[in-house]
């Protein structure tokens, strides 16, 4: 199979390269080196062309005689604040609308899209009373008072996190998850007017080798790596204690492999996920003994648009991708504590 890789210098798409090589198949890495992400080409990358999904004229010449597009290029991360908006917007929908016209100008018909588990916002939670409801945005006053778990939108009551289907309501409360679900929305229109095939795959918190390190687009892993490595100790936002899932890189290279090589039949959503469900806190002592650092620093406060319990159901994939991650979280963040990391990015 021959594949246009978009974002193929990143994190994720790097390795999304090497494991498509691995098993045969031909890739056309794409990468414009968004100075954001980006400080020159990085030493894993080969045979790169660099220019822009929102380039039309590059994307005719590159997708004659390509199978499948696999479209990791974005801008991701909590990011700076709502002035980021437009470099979201530009890059991540801009540039998907872009790449879709090109696939159906050029008879491309597959596609896999990087999506996130931001497209839900909260994740799915359980009243003793109610059932399954959805709570609104956490209240100011709450968090400055330290109270950080959602109450029951009913009731009141406390509420217990569940694990989240991909038929859960899609509620995105930053600007990147709005344009991810965006994103979404555009090639689920696309695979109904062209007659295209799409897996969105909504990857949870992703960490491993390659991984960005000191900007604001990075995730939480990198940032406590970078603290522990200046013999800091990590950060933790409110009490530590809500819920993520934590996947490998590589695990996150395989879903997307699979779905390159399995038929969508139309548009499909997927959870990436680990199905082992951890606190930001954990992750926190657990890298720090992994570092030998010190232990980690439980400040509270919450950053706008943060989200308590956000924990993926990893069913589907498994049933339609036959998916199941291999790394565990122990291994994971042991390896993950002397993992090569990207240079530092511009600001």
């Amino acid at each position: 199979m021959r594949v246009l890789l978009t974002g193929a210098a990143g994190f994720i798409g790097s390795h999304i390269a090497d494991l498509l090589t691995e098993r045969g198949h031909e890739v056309v890495p794409l990468d414009n080196l968004l100075p954001q992400a980006h400080d020159g080409i990085p030493e894993w990358t080969s045979g790169l062309v660099r220019g822009d999904v929102q380039d039309s004229a590059l994307l005719h010449r590159l997708l004659p005689g390509v199978d499948a597009v696999c479209h990791q290029a974005a801008v991701v991360g909590h990011g700076l604040d709502p002035s980021d908006a437009p470099l979201y917007v530009l890059n991540n929908d801009h540039g998907t609308a872009v790449l879709l016209a090109a696939m159906h100008a050029t008879g491309v018909k597959r596609l896999v899209l990087a999506s996130s588990m931001v497209v839900y916002g909260e994740g799915r939670y359980v009243c003793a009373s109610h059932g399954v409801v959805r709570p609104g945005p956490r209240d100011v006053v709450r968090l400055a008072a330290g109270q950080y778990e959602p109450p029951c939108p009913v009731c009141g009551a406390a509420l217990t996190w569940d694990l989240v289907p991909e038929d859960a309501p899609l509620d995105p409360r930053s600007t990147y998850a709005a344009t991810k679900l965006a994103q979404e929305n555009l090639a689920s229109a696309w695979a109904r007017q062209a007659g295209g095939d799409v897996w969105a795959l909504r990857y949870h918190n992703v960490y491993g080798p390659r991984m960005p390190r000191d900007t604001p687009y990075a995730g939480v892993a990198s940032l406590f790596r970078s603290a522990l490595e200046h013999g800091e100790a990590p950060t933790v936002l409110e009490d530590g204690l809500q819920c993520r899932d934590f996947v490998h890189v590589r695990d996150v290279a395989m879903a997307n492999v699979l779905a390159l090589e399995t038929p969508s039949g139309g548009f499909s959503a997927i959870n990436v996920c680990s199905g082992e469900p951890h606190t930001v806190g954990d992750l926190a002592s657990a890298l720090a003994v992994a570092c030998g650092g010190p232990a980690p620093r439980v400040v509270g406060g919450a950053r706008a648009g943060d989200v308590r319990h956000v924990v993926a159901s990893p069913r589907r994939a498994a049933d339609l991708l036959g998916f199941r991650a291999g790394v565990s979280f122990a291994d994971g963040i042991k390896a993950f504590a002397s993992d090569p990391l990207r240079a530092a990015a511009a600001r």
